[in-house]
């Protein structure tokens, strides 16, 4: 059940104020925005002039008779509400309404109603008819349906002629369990409110469908402005508007600058206008390069004149401070108020290289050629980087994004459109932070089950949100975070350099089958180096196959083609140094042909190759070429860029002027990346290692792969009491009081509280004194373990607070005797008595709850190595069979599980359980804030709960159960 939302309280008068919280911006199908929010008594005129624009037909439907005008009283009606029982929304582009919707709280009977016990409403919509077909309605239910739970009501109804078929269809297509009857000509609708799984799967569709095609938008647009085009050569409009030109941008281009002279009407051949007002037909997009404070008007003046999105190049906003970020805010508010979507600001910009498109709207440097790979960072100077890296080792991409600040457009959207676009078949990210973790992951695994994801995310330990970047804070480790990504399917490195070698390779190459990888070459001691390394990332390499320095092309061909036609191996890495002629000079041309002779060799293969080599820039050039056969090389364009403009990221990442070719062709004439024959290239590394690495994540995303397909379950248990263990949650936050980080229940209300969920705790009873500890002991059984509990030895046994095997009284007693000489006196000790356990192997399993990523569920051993180490493992919450194998078996230290230097293995299958059980009550419960098992000792046989806590607070929101809206900073 989702928790309810923060409530506007009411007045003395029972009157609730304007609830702020419920506006929200959204998108909608076409990818344009508009603002969600509720209607408000000075909002009559709005309203009249939105009725006005609404043909007599959707009047008639709505009224269900011919309804005109709307009279005095109507419009009071409609926009004074007590924000309970009546409540209208409105979605609005532009400051002006484009749909309504609005419910009444009524009784069984169809009456107005009121109270706690009438939880019906009737709920009503009205669609502005050139907006009709965008989505809208469906968006509001979402809204509205989430503002009646709010306020109590469980339940809707809605009355709709049988002509109307789209709204039917906005009612019947939003997943809600729902009653249909048809009576007096009207078709009666009645649903329950409460999500259910295919509410929330229809919710999240839409929203993929929606966020994609805004980005599809921006990055396809059928024409650009480039506001802020300096009237001599020079400048980051300028230098935009070349680069546009020289890419062969296929939509019609203009340049806007409000210091054009009245006379001038083209500029390096296009169009100039003084105002995007002022060009008199569509433009899709706006690259906006302006200083900062003139940034405002120019989006009033697109807003009015129907653009679609904005790239803001501009500098000045939340990376310089409190002020930038209060303009930041102001920036992205007044862009949707239009319905447009943002890129940036402080961005670098972004490149479409398909054919039908040909959009260099960036001050890249160097455009790279057509690809297969997507490409988005969140740093203009790392783009650079990244473009120039690719550029260099020939690779394509299909689309680039540099968001700067991403005040708006993020990375989650960058992997809606990802997922989309048929021209990406790899996902490359660079992040410096992750707005919604929850969502992130989500939406990773949904792509990363089709293509592959690579991320690298800087400032992982800066402590620090990174300048500009506004997002909710979040208390989990950059190592919980790495692991969670893992989880969904996501290829996690460490740097851009490995970024590049993933993708790559990724790009280029089909996934192994396993870990099993050919070593051959014609050096024996590169063939070691990559041996150890394959040794070192987990890989199960064959001995290098050494065909000598005598090596010729044709016998790296064959023993390339016998390798990849062998059955025992899954990839194929070869390693190459220079031939030396018998002068001793390097022999020249010979990386060309060894190139070729590799390519086809590995031509029609499903196994991956990747090569290494050493001082061969010949080979690894070959390599990157597309084609044995070069086209001529184009044209060179020149392209002057200088650094005064708007922003000081974009400027310096183009100080110079320099020739570059259009798009579809790479240094020395190469044509679009792809590859010769079956469209493969083999990518080439400059160190075994790197080369290794590159595998082995593909190693590792391949076998996650193969596991998505056949997703594991979240099992059911017959002795799980949800209800009860519901009723006990709610009755003890009743009795306490809120504390923060939740509040601890005693161990007593712990021990109940799991044990409804099938967890045993091993009671553990007080010892004050010598004879209290004996007569615990006796109560309990000899034999047993004495231990202190007081908070700075708890969980501590390397200090010496604990005896163990305590077989009788004199024992016991000479035990409590030491304890309380060696660490002080009992009242500081707060000892307790507890029965042996089977030996085994000491764990503990947690279970926390972060405000952005969600539910986590943690495993590790026990004690201050796996600690110090950071030698724990995370799985999100649900987690599934699946989740809690792959769990236990992810730390360094899971061969203690598994029987390491002869002892006995455990019961993981016991482990395994207990881990499903804990995860069952966290999701079943959201109140349940954070669950601590330590010691669980697992047994050959069983296992063996010694310490438990649980801490309780009021449910966090959750914001992937709610409406879909844009995130707002």
């Amino acid at each position: 059940m989702q928790p309810p939302m923060e409530q506007t309280p009411p007045d003395r008068n029972g009157h609730h104020a304007y609830p702020a919280h419920w506006e929200a911006d959204v998108v909608l199908r076409d990818g344009g925005t508009a603002r969600i929010r509720p209607i408000a008594p000075d909002d009559a005129q709005r309203l009249v002039s939105f009725y006005e624009q609404v043909s007599d037909e959707s009047k008639y439907y709505r009224f269900f008779a011919p309804y005109p005008r709307l009279s005095d009283k109507d419009v009071r009606r409609f926009t004074h509400h007590d924000y309970v029982d009546r409540v209208g929304l409105a979605a609005t582009v532009g400051g002006e309404f484009i749909a309504t919707v609005r419910y009444d709280r009524i009784n069984a009977q169809g009456r107005p109603s009121s109270g706690p016990d009438a939880d019906l409403a009737e709920v009503a919509f009205l669609v502005q008819d050139a907006h009709q077909g965008r989505g809208v309605a469906s968006a509001l239910l979402e809204h509205i349906g989430a503002v009646a739970r709010e306020r109590g009501i469980r339940r809707f109804v809605a009355e709709v002629l049988p002509a109307n078929s789209k709204m039917i269809k906005v009612f019947t297509d939003a997943g809600y369990t729902q009653e249909r009857s048809f009576e007096d000509g009207v078709v009666h609708l009645e649903f329950g409110l409460e999500p259910t799984d295919r509410s929330v799967a229809v919710q999240r569709a839409r929203e993929h469908r929606a966020e994609s095609r805004s980005v599809q938008r921006l990055l396809a647009p059928g024409s650009v402005a480039v506001v802020g085009t300096g009237r001599a050569p020079g400048g980051v409009g300028r230098a935009v508007l070349r680069n546009l030109l020289a890419a062969g941008y296929t939509g019609r281009t203009f340049a806007v600058n409000r210091a054009f002279p009245e006379g001038l009407t083209e500029l390096d051949g296009v169009p100039a206008h003084r105002s995007v007002a002022g060009i008199g037909e569509a433009v899709d997009l706006a690259v906006v390069a302006v200083p900062a404070e003139r940034v405002p008007e120019v989006v009033a003046d697109c807003g009015e004149s129907g653009v679609q999105g904005l790239v803001v190049l501009s500098a000045g906003y939340a990376e310089s401070g409190a002020a930038g970020r209060a303009r930041q805010r102001e920036l992205v508010r007044q862009a949707r108020s239009y319905g447009m979507r943002i890129i940036g600001p402080n961005a670098f910009g972004i490149i479409n290289t398909s054919d039908a498109v040909r959009l260099n709207a960036s001050l890249a440097p160097e455009p790279p050629a057509r690809g297969r790979i997507g490409l988005f960072t969140q740093s203009g100077a790392i783009g650079i980087a990244l473009l120039s890296g690719l550029y260099r080792r020939g690779a394509g991409l299909s689309s680039f994004i540099s968001a700067g600040n991403r005040a708006d457009v993020s990375g989650n959207d960058f992997l809606q459109y990802g997922y989309e676009d048929p021209d990406t078949d790899v996902v490359l990210l660079y992040l410096e932070s992750i707005g919604n973790p929850r969502k992130f992951t989500r939406l990773a695994r949904r792509t990363a089950a089709a293509k592959p994801v690579v991320v690298v995310k800087g400032a992982r330990h800066s402590g620090s949100t990174p300048p500009g970047h506004a997002v909710p804070a979040t208390r989990i480790p950059d190592a919980t975070v790495s692991a969670l990504l893992r989880q969904a399917g996501v290829v996690r490195v460490d740097t851009v350099t490995e970024l590049v070698d993933a993708g790559l390779l990724l790009a280029g190459q089909p996934l192994p089958a396993g870990p099993r990888v050919a070593i051959l070459g014609n050096s024996e001691s590169l063939g070691l180096l990559t041996y150890d390394a394959c040794l070192a990332e987990g890989l199960r390499p064959l001995p290098p196959l050494d065909l000598t320095t005598a090596a010729t092309p044709a016998d790296f061909r064959a023993a390339l083609a016998r390798a990849l036609a062998d059955g025992t191996c899954d990839a194929v890495v070869v390693t190459a140094i220079p031939w030396v002629g018998e002068n001793g000079v390097t022999e020249s041309g010979d990386g060309e042909v060894l190139a070729a002779a590799l390519r086809e060799a590995a031509t029609g293969s499903a196994k991956p190759v990747a090569v290494v080599h050493v001082e061969m820039g010949a080979l690894a050039d070959a390599l990157a070429a597309a084609t044995s056969t070069a086209r001529p090389a184009p044209e060179q364009v020149p392209v002057p860029v200088s650094s005064d403009g708007p922003g000081g990221g974009a400027g310096a990442a183009a100080r110079e002027s320099r020739a570059r070719p259009a798009f579809g062709d790479t240094p020395e004439g190469r044509p679009e990346a792809g590859g010769a024959g079956d469209g493969r290239r083999i990518p080439a590394y400059p160190a075994a290692e790197r080369a290794v690495r590159a595998l082995a994540e593909a190693v590792k995303y391949a076998q996650w792969r193969r596991q998505a397909a056949e997703p594991g379950r979240v099992p059911e248990y017959d002795d799980i009491d949800e209800a009860g263990a519901a009723a006990r949650i709610a009755a003890l936050l009743s009795e306490g009081a809120a504390a923060p980080g939740g509040m601890p229940l005693r161990d007593d209300a712990a021990r109940e509280l799991l044990a409804r969920y099938g967890i045993d705790v091993r009671p553990a009873l007080p010892a004050p004194g010598p004879d209290a500890a004996v007569a615990a002991a006796r109560r309990l059984g000899y034999p047993v373990a004495l231990k202190t509990t007081a908070p700075h030895l708890r969980h501590r046994p390397d200090l010496g607070g604990v005896r163990l095997d305590l077989g009788d009284e004199q024992e016991l007693r000479r035990a409590y005797g030491e304890l309380a000489e060696a660490l002080g006196k009992p009242e500081e000790l707060q000892p307790v008595v507890q029965a042996m356990a089977p030996r085994g192997v000491d764990t503990v399993v947690r279970a926390s709850i972060d405000a952005a990523a969600g539910a986590v569920l943690s495993f590790g051993l026990a004690g201050a190595a796996s600690e110090l180490l950071g030698d724990i493992g995370h799985r999100l919450v649900p987690a599934t069979d699946r989740d809690a194998a792959e769990l236990i078996r992810s730390i360094r230290t899971a061969p203690l599980l598994f029987g390491w230097r002869g002892s006995d293995p455990v019961d993981t299958a016991a482990l395994e359980e207990l881990l499903l059980r804990v995860s069952r009550l966290v999701d079943d419960h959201p109140e349940v804030v954070g669950v601590a098992l330590e010691p669980v000792v697992v047994a050959p046989h069983g296992l063996s709960v010694l310490g438990a806590s649980v801490r309780l607070a009021s449910p966090p929101a959750r914001d992937d159960l709610g409406p879909r809206r844009l995130p707002s900073y």
